[in-house]
């Protein structure tokens, strides 16, 4: 089939209205993206594959069926092997290999993107224009924060593309500022920030 974002948009969209869960979405496929066009790969192919990745959570949030449904979803679409092995292959519980470089990708920036957004969060100005990579290295070290966020997928998936952990995180965080507007993470309007002086520290 021909890949087309908007139909991609509207499939996900039919299966997923949770805010959050789009903006996931779109800060993958923002992250997947930016990796293709480093390493010359098919930008669109491993866009749209983040962005369709999670597009059965809503509907189906747990390991018994997520992400097979998803997969079924995506197969009778249409959609590529080379994608509906990527997008299996980034839940470790499945079992599938990540064999393609679009595969172990998507496995590496899945949890980042949602980490990056909760180090944002709890800036005063709730911007990711304001997150640093030094600010996701020192909160990746606290381990009660996010804690729901797996590490060892982090630094697995990064060591799985060669690289160390900043370097990955500067190069999702770069991708995810690019849209900061679509991910919500523009920060407070100017005079409704907080004024303590005790930012977080993050």
């Amino acid at each position: 089939m021909e890949l087309n974002r908007d139909a991609a948009w509207e499939l996900l969209t039919t299966h997923t209205r949770k805010e959050n869960l789009l903006n996931h979405a779109l800060a993958v496929e923002a992250a997947m993206r930016e990796f293709a066009r480093r390493g010359g790969e098919d930008e669109e192919l491993w866009g749209i594959t983040g962005l369709l990745h999670d597009l059965d959570y809503e509907e189906h949030p747990n390991a018994e069926e997520h992400p097979w449904a998803g997969v079924k979803i995506l197969e009778e679409a249409g959609y590529p092997p080379e994608m509906i092995q990527a997008v299996l292959a980034h839940a470790p519980y499945t079992g599938a290999k990540r064999e393609t470089a679009m595969a172990k990708t998507l496995f590496a920036v899945d949890e980042l993107t949602g980490f990056i957004v909760a180090v944002a969060l709890v800036r005063p100005s709730r911007s990711i224009h304001d997150v640093k990579v030094k600010s996701v290295t020192k909160k990746f070290k606290d381990r009660s924060f996010a804690a729901l966020v797996s590490r060892e997928d982090i630094v697995e998936g990064a060591g799985d593309l060669g690289l160390e952990v900043p370097e990955h995180v500067g190069v999702v965080l770069g991708a995810m500022q690019g849209i900061a507007g679509e991910l919500g993470l523009e920060g407070i309007p100017a005079g409704n920030a907080p004024t303590t002086d005790q930012a977080p520290d993050a």
